[in-house]
Formats: C-alpha cells, sequence, structure tokens
C-alpha cells in the first residue's frame, strides 16, 4: 500500500493527544480535525497505528466521499468502490454508520444502502453475492454523514480499538480504555512518578497507566480486520509486533489501583492479568476518602459517579466533599486529577482547580480537572484563593 490519507479516530478532547502519538508512530501530514486526525502513511503506519495509538478509536482507509442528498446518490457513491478487491463471493461485511444527515434520519437504512451497493458490485463482477456478519466481517465498512455529505472508509480495525482485549468483564459502565488512555496523557503521566486510582473500579486506569509505564502497546495481541484481507502481509505485522515488543520495559515507580468492594477488585486481577500488567499493579482494598498515595509527588486519578439519575446527586454531595478534604491532608507535592461529569457536584470538592480540560466520556460533556497539592501552609488551593488562575482549556 502507497502512502495515502488514512484517519483515526478518537473521544473529543482528545485530538491533540492522538495527533502526538501518530507522530511518533510514522505519521506524516498530521492534522487534527473534530474527533478524529487526518494523516499520511503507508502500510507499514497503519499497521504501527493498530497495534500502537492507545486513544484511538479507529484506523479508517477512506475510499470514497462526496455529496449525498437521497438514497440514489448515496448507492452511487458506495458502488463506485472496487470492493471485489477486497470482497469475494464467500466474504463477509458488516456497515458502521456514525454522524447525521438531514437525507438519512435512520442510519439502520443508510447501512442498508451502503449494503447494497457492496453486494451489487461484487455480485456482477464476482458472480455472487457477499454476507454480512456484524461479529467479525472481512470487510468492516465505515460510513461517515454529515451535512448533505458522506464519506466512506474501510476500517483496518474492525472492532473498536478501546476493546483491547484485556476486559471481558467490567462493572457497572467502566471507563472507555482509549479515553482512560487519554485522560493520562493529558496529565502527562509518563511511569516515572507513583500512580494511585483511588476508585478504581475494575481497573481500567490502572491497566492503562501499567501499559504507558512499561510502554506497552495497547494492541499488541489482538486481532484485526485487516488481518483478513486479500492484501494483508503478515510479515510485516510480526516485524511491528517485535518493534514494538522490543520497546518494553520494567515499570519504574508503584502502581496502585484500591476499590472498597469485593467483587470490582475481583475483576480488577482478573482484567490485569489478562492485558498482562498485573505484576506492575497493587490491587488494594480501601476507601477512596482513607487512602494514602504510594509515594511523594503521586499522580491521584479519579473518576467520581456522576449523579445523572433522579435524586444521586444530592446523596453525592458528601462523597465529594470527603475526596476534596482528603486531598488537601494528601500534600506531598501529588497532584490530583479528577473526571468530573457534574459541574455542580463538583464544587462540593472545595478545591481550585489549576486546569480544567473539556473531554467527553460517550455522550456525557465532563472536565478533567487538576488538583496541585502542596506541603505546609501551601498544601492545597481552596477556592477563591487566587494562588493559581483556573485556565480551561
Amino acid at each position: 500500500m502507497k502512502a495515502r490519507e488514512l484517519i483515526a479516530t478518537c473521544s473529543r478532547g482528545l485530538e491533540e493527544i492522538l495527533a502526538d502519538e501518530v507522530l511518533n508512530l510514522g505519521g506524516m501530514r498530521v492534522e487534527p480535525g473534530r474527533g478524529m486526525v487526518r494523516f499520511q502513511g503507508e502500510r507499514l503506519t497503519m499497521i504501527r497505528c493498530c497495534l500502537g495509538l492507545r486513544t484511538a478509536m479507529r484506523v479508517l482507509i477512506p475510499v470514497a466521499s462526496g455529496p449525498v442528498a437521497d438514497r440514489e446518490q448515496l448507492y452511487r457513491l458506495a458502488a463506485q468502490v472496487a470492493w471485489e478487491e477486497y470482497l469475494t463471493p464467500g466474504g463477509t461485511l458488516a456497515v458502521n454508520v456514525a454522524g447525521r444527515s438531514p437525507a438519512f434520519s435512520n442510519t439502520v437504512f443508510a447501512a442498508q444502502v451502503v449494503k447494497d451497493a457492496v453486494v451489487d458490485r461484487v455480485r456482477d463482477i464476482r458472480g455472487g453475492r457477499p454476507s454480512v456478519d456484524l461479529v467479525k466481517p472481512h470487510v468492516p465498512i465505515h460510513l461517515h454523514l454529515g451535512e448533505n455529505q458522506a464519506s466512506i472508509s474501510l476500517d483496518a480495525a474492525g472492532t473498536p480499538m478501546s476493546k483491547r482485549g484485556y476486559r471481558p468483564k467490567g462493572g457497572p459502565a467502566p471507563l472507555n480504555s482509549a479515553l482512560a488512555a487519554g485522560l493520562l496523557l493529558l496529565a502527562e503521566y509518563d511511569g516515572e512518578r507513583p500512580f494511585l486510582d483511588p476508585m478504581g473500579g475494575t481497573g481500567t486506569f490502572a491497566a492503562e497507566a501499567a501499559m504507558i509505564a512499561t510502554r506497552m502497546a495497547p494492541g499488541l495481541y489482538r486481532r484485526y480486520a485487516f488481518e483478513r484481507w486479500p492484501d494483508h502481509r503478515q510479515d510485516l505485522l510480526i516485524k511491528v509486533r517485535r518493534d514494538l515488543e522490543a520497546r518494553q520495559i520494567p515499570a519504574p515507580c508503584p502502581i496502585v489501583s484500591a476499590d472498597h468492594d469485593p467483587k470490582a477488585l475481583k475483576v480488577a486481577k482478573q482484567n490485569l492479568g489478562a492485558a498482562g500488567v498485573n505484576q506492575w499493579v497493587d490491587i488494594v482494598a480501601g476507601e477512596a476518602t482513607t487512602m494514602d498515595p504510594p509515594g511523594e509527588g503521586s499522580l491521584i486519578v479519579i473518576n467520581p459517579p456522576y449523579g445523572k439519575r433522579l435524586g444521586e446527586a444530592d446523596a453525592l454531595k458528601g462523597l465529594y466533599s470527603a475526596l476534596g478534604d482528603r486531598l488537601k491532608a494528601i500534600g506531598g507535592n501529588s497532584t490530583a486529577w479528577i473526571l468530573a461529569g457534574n459541574r455542580e457536584l463538583s464544587k462540593n470538592i472545595g478545591l481550585k482547580a489549576t486546569r480544567r480540560i473539556p473531554v467527553f466520556n460517550g455522550p456525557i460533556e465532563c472536565r478533567w480537572m487538576r488538583f496541585d497539592l502542596y506541603e505546609g501552609s501551601r498544601k492545597f488551593r481552596p477556592e477563591g484563593s487566587g494562588l493559581a488562575k483556573d485556565a480551561e482549556e
């Protein structure tokens, strides 16, 4: 595959982090956009990005784009692609749809139109029809709808890249792995300082922290859609895996994940074992409001409940207040980052945030809030103290 346009998608708020990742993995002409990064790359770069990007959800290969105002235009757009180069009559496909269009309020219908165009073209040229497989298709197709515009891409990863393969089990509403990694990179975590997640749940933050600390690529051992394409180069995939494995190092500092729920702790141990990082993470039982960080200058990350259900927010005010009190007592030149999905609740923390970065946890607009913890008289920055300018980026 010659150098061509590629697109890596991500959660909104992580675009600049993803752009840096793409550059480090060999991407050229990198341009961040809204929830995605465009870049140029050859086949080797595409494989590196699938295996090595921490914050990406998909790596896409655009194959067609143009104005689309109705079914016929979308059908013609999809039918112009040489799908017979990827699909045989015995092959399978699936169409994933993102975005919105006034012409297609029903995304299922839009997916059906693209599927029909693909199947008809392969039948006309190859003499037989491929079928649909929504679980493990040979060719996953990504359709993005815009304002009377559409773009069609091959999805090189297939299953979203946030599904690392280490989390077959999860607690209630587990944090997206790619978002967790992005939040850690926004917090400038590189493994060179102690790490604590006092509300660790099933271990997502800890797993991503351990992979960052040990330089482990997040997608080393999962399977990808591009492996099932006719032009796949297994030798290049083996080379990329070996190169990425050679970069790994031992974790230089302690990593601790805590929770008060024995069931969550059990699942966390299973997940961290499946990720291959259990030797680098201490899983401990404890309350977030009493936990001590594992060393001087620790990074503390917390994803507290958002209280979105009726009546929950009032019940959570005490928890947020207690978390703030605990952080005030820690000091030790540590830094805390809290993912706040409820602005009113976050006021109960009682600390002055030195940064507030807008990010999206699924459909929920959040703020990734930084709190600097100090020794002595500057142990914490109370609300309204004016010790730090509150910057929202």
